[in-house]
């Protein structure tokens, strides 16, 4: 499969000029990008097109879907971001479940990164310096000039290619070959130098702001161009979005000598990423056996015993699984959500939600800010049957992520277990409105408004979302139906 074309940007610009153009009124509320230039592309188009973008790329298999994950590569993103001086826009990470070595940067913000190149990086900081090369695509708004070089756009087109390219989609990648567009981004390469070299400036600066070791950038580069020439033309990823040359290795280096000497250990959350990763991206019996054997030959690495107590939760091994969970406990070195969740899905997979349930409040008390916790303890209280618990429990953490879908959905879940029907509609139509589904949305609040069970607040609310969002759920039919035609 082949991943995200993020360099060369006009390599999609150009396919989406040679395919047969989608209209951008095809998607609602989408900037028309050919009629701005990058100084008029502003930072809330980029958010829209960006947000569009996510939705799709959220719907694919590819997308990785493991809270504790995404727990940690967003908050290694934001240090990064927070260290960054050029843009006070927001930032979201995420991973995409591919083994090449890739990453890329979309528009609004959207910074995703394959869990093979998170699996490649030697250590913490040379993952947080590919991170801080993509904030510095982002923060110089490199998106934005190549766009606003494009007179004609079709942004629907735009939307779907990125999306499957973000995730490694085979089928885009060959109607990419078939529109004849590398003549086309090879023409702009050196423009792309230009872009690589400022976005290395500007992550290395991110980089030693944020308290990381500096070399890690500058190495992990170096080695890529060393594996280069053993590829030819099957070359990790990043090495075809990310044109490597000698200038630009030496041009990192000679800033890097003039930069602090920082050694800088890698925290326990990158080590037991890594490990998670690395669990899940095997059969569970593999698995098994490659942490048995790690464990056995590197006793004291607390994180390669948390792998071999995931592969066995995997297998149903649970007695020897918790006997793992124990000498976990005793090292005291592994991080707590780590421990937290592995002992509560121990527990849950023993049909002991009660358990679950008191370490998890436990965890969220020393880890209050923790959503991977806060979603397990909702999962947990609805097991347990204490539905009402997980709806406060939800309430509460949806009181600062009212954009996380997943949230909803177990709101959705705990209503529903209440019988609380107006309620329980209303979540799921919100789940459908941050999908991008508008119809669906639309119908589960005409659900929740004849469910006849809200009081007057549930209803007001229902009421006014179903105002703002009539005109996109018939605008959405109205696609469906000349699609069908």
């Amino acid at each position: 499969m082949r991943p995200m074309k993020h360099r060369p940007f006009i390599f999609l610009l150009c396919l989406a000029l040679a395919l047969p153009v989608a209209r951008a009124a095809d998607l609602p509320d989408l900037p028309d990008l050919g009629e701005v230039g990058a100084e008029e592309f502003s930072p809330a188009q980029e958010s829209q097109l960006g947000e569009e973008i996510m939705r799709e790329i959220r719907k694919d298999p590819a997308w990785l879907d493991d809270p504790l994950i995404g727990e940690y590569i967003n908050r290694l993103g934001q240090r990064l971001a927070a260290a960054s001086n050029d843009s006070p826009r927001n930032f979201s990470f995420f991973v995409v479940k591919n083994n090449t070595l890739n990453a890329f940067a979309l528009p609004g913000g959207y910074i995703g990164v394959h869990s093979g190149l998170i699996l490649a990086a030697q250590s913490e900081s040379e993952l947080a310096g590919v991170l801080g090369h993509e904030i510095g695509h982002v923060t110089q708004r490199h998106i934005a000039q190549l766009v606003g070089k494009q007179k004609k756009l079709g942004t629907a087109l735009l939307v779907a290619v990125l999306a499957a390219l973000a995730s490694g989609n085979s089928q885009v990648r060959g109607a990419t070959m078939m529109a004849g567009a590398a003549g086309a981004a090879q023409a702009q390469l050196a423009y792309s130098r230009d872009f690589e070299r400022e976005a290395d400036r500007v992550g290395l600066q991110t980089l030693e702001a944020a308290g990381f070791d500096v070399r890690g950038m500058a190495g992990f580069f170096e080695r890529l161009q060393r594996a280069s020439r053993l590829y030819e033309n099957n070359a990790p990823a990043y090495l075809r979005t990310h044109p490597l040359t000698t200038e630009r290795i030496a041009d990192m280096e000679n800033r890097v000598m003039g930069m602090r000497y920082r050694q800088v250990p890698d925290s326990a959350d990158f080590r037991y990423t890594r490990v998670r990763l690395r669990v899940q991206s095997q059969p569970a019996a593999d698995a098994l056996r490659t942490f048995t054997s790690l464990v056995e030959s590197t006793p004291g690495d607390d994180s390669l015993r948390y792998g071999l107590a995931l592969a066995q939760l995997r297998l149903g091994r649970l007695d020897e699984a918790a006997r793992e969970l124990a000498e976990l406990r005793r090292a005291a070195a592994a991080p707590p959500p780590f421990i937290a969740i592995l002992s509560s899905d121990l527990a849950m997979a023993r049909r002991d939600a009660a358990t679950a349930i008191e370490e998890l409040t436990a965890a969220s008390r020393a880890s209050p800010a923790s959503m991977s916790i806060s979603y397990a303890l909702a999962e947990a209280y609805i097991a347990g049957g204490r539905p009402q618990e997980a709806a406060r429990e939800v309430r509460r953490v949806l009181a600062g992520h009212g954009g996380d879908s997943r949230l909803w959905q177990l709101l959705s879940r705990a209503n529903a277990a209440l019988g609380k029907r107006a309620a329980r509609h209303r979540a799921q139509a919100e789940v459908y409105i941050l999908q991008g589904s508008y119809q669906a949305a639309f119908e589960q609040l005409e659900l929740a408004r004849k469910a006849g069970d809200g009081d007057f607040y549930e209803m007001s609310a229902i009421d006014a979302r179903l105002r703002e969002i009539r005109g996109r759920a018939q605008e959405e039919q109205r696609r469906a139906r000349k699609n069908e035609r």
